[in-house]
């Protein structure tokens, strides 16, 4: 037993380079996405902490699943409109979910301390509906070998089937929203 807990040891204690070399996928399980509309009538915002993601630190691939039933609003009347059919229809659509990759990985070293910048560039699905996305990144390395992805872009929801030409929806939401997210691998 004292052989195997001293292997288990040394198994932790490797560097941060080595682990990648395996070509292990890192996985986030701590994320926070979260959006912001703003209209002259009224800001809506929500935020998501149940989201997970990987991202292969080797080729650069990044796949982002966010469920979205978990977005929690100020207001209870704005969630409830949020998941009805002619927003999100999220009993229909429960997740959105991203598939890309780390464009210019070149620029990002896994294996050292550091805030790098890039770009991700590839599919995002919202409500049965895929677009090309790319958006820069900031991704963070730390001394413990932690890693944490952050990346803003704009959404515009007439290209993912939310339109809304007139009525109170029309004014209270803007055409094209702010998307923050942020992982923890």
């Amino acid at each position: 037993m004292k052989i195997k807990l001293t292997n288990w040891i040394i198994a932790l204690a490797l560097p941060l380079s080595f682990a990648f070399q395996s070509g292990e996928k890192l996985v986030s399980t701590k994320s926070k996405i979260s959006f912001f509309s703003h209209t002259a009538v009224e800001d809506i915002q929500a935020e998501n902490f149940k989201s997970v993601s990987t991202l292969n630190p080797l080729n650069g691939d990044f796949v982002a699943s966010v469920p979205m039933q978990s977005f929690d609003f100020d207001k209870w009347l704005m969630e409830r409109h949020f998941n009805q059919e002619k927003f999100l229809h999220t009993k229909e659509y429960p997740k959105a979910k991203m598939i890309g990759k780390i464009v210019d990985l070149s620029k990002v070293n896994f294996s050292k301390e550091g805030v790098y910048t890039a770009n991700i560039a590839g599919d995002m699905t919202i409500r049965g509906k895929t677009n090309p996305l790319k958006a820069p990144v900031e991704i963070k390395v730390s001394s413990a070998g932690d890693v944490t992805l952050n990346t803003t872009f704009n959404i515009t929801l007439a290209d993912y089937g939310i339109a809304f030409e007139e009525g109170k929806p029309s004014t209270n939401i803007a055409k094209v929203i702010e998307v923050k997210a942020e992982f923890i691998y």
